[in-house]
């Protein structure tokens, strides 16, 4: 892990607190290390000259500003060892339906620079990996998030084998939004009834329609009432459903889903990390009622 940032106001400590969180729950949880992410993974889906800035630590100051941070040696060790979290999350769930990545989800991530407190886009690499490896035909990314996944939306543009499903506030960051192959704009203020019939509505027609078989869960808890930089009004029951329906209508149809941490604010680090543990524990609840998948490749 890496230290907090001198400048910037992202806050890293959430993610020790998650572990914490996660510990103390009793739950029967298995933790693994990733391995870090191959650069020529990484430049697969993002621009070389771009990685090369990341890996040697000297980000331009125009770049950093739109991160949200400094990339020091530190943080590359650190981005890279979380993009292969997903990556790692993408190979359990194949073996047992359901895994969590308990950081990343860095979705604002685009080709040639960084952005939003994202510096490589894990859910875009994973997907074009899990393709490229022959793991999956059709991956689905579901973004639940607050914020549009912008930078996964602009880096599968076009594949016809990634389908971006994004349900994010219309209001929210960023302001120019990318083109995913659905976007649903929710008004300021949804609550729990509003945001589950959106996506009760529109998740199992897509899963019909594009016909994935894997999926990558972009489980931000930003779209909580109390979220600092959130603009929704999902309660903790609200999040609970959320999540319960988007790993039983994927587990239903045999699908894998690894998940990664997203968004989550608050001036209160544990407050956050007890949304984002609660979350990953409910989905691994939801994920125990159906059968482990049976892997064919």
């Amino acid at each position: 892990m890496a230290p907090r940032p001198e400048r910037g106001t992202f806050r890293f400590d959430k993610y020790y607190l998650v572990m914490e969180q996660l510990r103390e729950s009793g739950a029967p949880i298995t933790e693994h290390a990733p391995e870090p992410m191959p650069r020529e993974w990484l430049e697969a889906v993002h621009c070389p000259d771009y990685v090369d800035e990341v890996f040697r630590a000297e980000v331009p100051r125009a770049k950093e500003r739109r991160i949200g941070f400094p990339v020091t040696p530190a943080i590359t060790s650190r981005v890279r060892h979380t993009n292969g979290g997903t990556w790692l999350a993408a190979q359990l769930a194949r073996a047992h339906g359901y895994a969590a990545n308990s950081a990343a989800g860095s979705h604002h991530a685009l080709h040639d620079t960084g952005a939003g407190y994202c510096v490589f886009n894990d859910l875009a690499v994973t997907a074009n990996r899990l393709i490229a490896e022959r793991h999956a035909a059709r991956v689905l990314i579901v973004d639940c998030d607050v914020h549009q996944g912008d930078g996964t939306a602009s880096l599968t543009a076009g594949r016809e084998d990634i389908f971006t499903l994004s349900l994010h506030a219309e209001k929210n960051f960023p302001v120019r939004k990318a083109r995913s192959s659905l976007d649903i704009a929710l008004p300021d203020g949804l609550d729990d009834d509003g945001y589950m019939e959106t996506l009760t509505r529109h998740l199992p027609q897509v899963m019909a329609d594009f016909a994935p078989d894997f999926v990558l869960y972009q489980a931000g808890v930003d779209p909580h009432v109390d979220d600092k930089l959130g603009r929704l009004a999902l309660t903790d029951e609200g999040l609970a459903l959320r999540d319960r329906f988007v790993i039983g209508e994927s587990r239903r149809l045999g699908l894998p889903v690894a998940s990664a941490l997203g968004g989550g604010y608050g001036d209160d680090p544990r407050l956050v990390a007890a949304r984002h543990a609660a979350s990953m524990l409910t989905m691994a609840a939801a994920n125990s009622a159906f059968p482990a998948p049976s892997p064919t490749n």
